[in-house]
This record gives C-alpha cells, sequence and structure tokens, in this order.
C-alpha cells in the first residue's frame, strides 16, 4: 500500500493550489481517503475525506466554500483544489486512507486511519 501526495508549492494570499493523493495497493471502493494538514507548532486536523462507499465528501470548517475534494478512481487519484488560499492554511497536507472509516472519515478525526502518506507542504504569504 502506498499514498503519494504531491501538488504542494508556495502561494501568495488568494492563490490555489491542486493536491494530489496517489493510492496504490488498496480498493478505493473500500477505503475512505482523508486530507489532513499540520501546521508549525501545531496538531494535525482534518481538512477533507471522501467516503469510499457512498462518495460522501466531508469538510473542516475553516475549508469550506474554499476546497473541493474529488476522486478519480480510473487514476487511483484523489485530488484537493485548494482556491482562495489564507496565510492559516499554510501546513504540512497528508493523505491517509482507512478501510470502511466512514465515521472517522464524517468527524474528521485524527485516530483510526490505516494508512497514511508523506506529506507536501503548502506556504501561503500575505
Amino acid at each position: 500500500v502506498q499514498l503519494q501526495a504531491s501538488g504542494g508549492g508556495s502561494v501568495q494570499t488568494g492563490g490555489s493550489l491542486r493536491l494530489s493523493c496517489a493510492v496504490s495497493g488498496l480498493p478505493l471502493d473500500d477505503y475512505s481517503i482523508s486530507w489532513f494538514r499540520q501546521a508549525p507548532g501545531k496538531e494535525r486536523e482534518g481538512v477533507s475525506c471522501i467516503r469510499g462507499d457512498d462518495d460522501s465528501i466531508y469538510y473542516a470548517d475553516p475549508v469550506k466554500g474554499r476546497f473541493t475534494l474529488s476522486r478519480d478512481n480510473a487514476n487511483r487519484m484523489v485530488h484537493l483544489q485548494m482556491n482562495n488560499l489564507k496565510p492559516e492554511d499554510t501546513a504540512v497536507y497528508y493523505c491517509a486512507a482507512g478501510f470502511g472509516a466512514q465515521v472517522f472519515c464524517q468527524s474528521l478525526q485524527l485516530g483510526g486511519w490505516d494508512h497514511w502518506g508523506q506529506g507536501t507542504l503548502v506556504t501561503v504569504s500575505s
């Protein structure tokens, strides 16, 4: 199993980035895929998640209306489109996969995920 996150970079306030998580070695229909982030000096927090069973998508309040999560089953990718970025979005972003994990997905809780990718750094300057 491998989750490979990519797409991070440096942008100015109001800019956009698209993060991608390439997933291999597990059936996407059986796994929820989530994005978390960890800012310097802060705890890791949930950003968004898509359920494997019914494609329900959940967002943390700080990113609602600005971030959009999507899944490309054919290419086994999960994308996080981030628009109108703010300095407070600066963090290392991680993708994670959990078998089933419907409850974890909806609540964006940190624990319970089976596999994690390496992080990709997003820096938003004012």
